[in-house]
């Protein structure tokens, strides 16, 4: 029997990747996005929804429901990006990175577990990043998001345990997807402390996502871990010099590691 998955956040980057190549495996596949989508490949089935409406979700997963009968695979991809320093944040521009990075992550968490615990299995997969292991500089609230994420993915791993549900976190480094030109600059007015180095740090950030990986990477490697019967918790999905970078923060005093940091970023004391 097929496996049924949907995945949050379809319409582009690791969402559209990841649906379109689940969908060729074989899965049955829902996608679950806030506007019209036309441009998939495969036999995707769209459920349009907002992941930081309770009852846009709740409905969304009711019709999959109705359709199929069972959810064996929940995929958290939906995000977006604000950068800017936090001094400059408007509560704003906070609530919406919060908002649909962790609380949409909730949400749908929420509404399909009922379904997973009475058929006593499934898998939940949350997309996080590398800015969930360390914090970077005028992505401090994306970075936030990310890490709320993988204490969320802790504590919901060990509750779930009882259930024979799988909780598995992927850590992306930087990828070449629309992630970058969708990203929300937080305006700061040109008396800002902060807006000339902004600037810099933000055009190496760009540089590096622009030079990263491909979203149909990630998508082969998801394909591969969810069928693996015992994933482990966590994979970071990312070149060898990005991989290298998490082993540093790990084992450097923190001191060095943020100079470390910093010094790519163009900031210095």
């Amino acid at each position: 029997m097929a496996k049924v998955v949907l995945i949050t956040g379809v319409s582009s980057g690791f969402g559209k990747a990841v649906s379109e190549h689940l969908s060729a495996k074989g899965y049955i596949v829902y996608g679950i996005s806030r506007r019209q989508v036309e441009n998939l490949e495969g036999k995707i089935k769209i459920l349009q929804a907002d992941v930081t409406d309770v009852a846009s979700v709740q409905k969304g997963v009711s019709t999959l429901l109705a359709n199929e009968g069972r959810i064996d695979i929940l995929i958290n991809n939906a995000g977006m990006g604000i950068s800017g320093s936090i001094e400059d944040s408007s509560p704003e521009a906070v609530n919406l990175q919060m908002g649909t990075n962790f609380i949409g992550y909730v949400n749908m968490i929420q509404a399909v577990l009922p379904s997973l615990r009475k058929q006593k299995g499934g898998t939940i997969v949350n997309i996080s990043s590398i800015g969930g292991l360390m914090g970077l500089p005028y992505q401090g609230f994306y970075a936030a998001s990310k890490f709320a994420i993988e204490g969320l993915s802790e504590s919901l791993r060990m509750e779930l345990l009882p259930f024979k549900i799988k909780v598995v976190v992927l850590q992306p480094g930087d990828f070449y997807t629309s992630f970058t030109a969708n990203r929300k600059p937080v305006i700061a007015n040109d008396g800002s402390a902060y807006k000339e180095q902004f600037e810099k740090t933000l055009s190496i950030i760009e540089k590096d996502e622009k030079g990263g990986l491909k979203p149909e990477y990630l998508a082969k490697k998801l394909g591969k871990i969810i069928e693996k019967k015992n994933p482990c918790h966590s994979y970071i999905i990312a070149t060898p010099e990005q991989k290298f970078a998490v082993v540093l923060k790990r084992i450097l005093p923190g001191s060095l590691f943020a100079s470390i940091l910093s010094s790519h970023y163009g900031i210095k004391s």
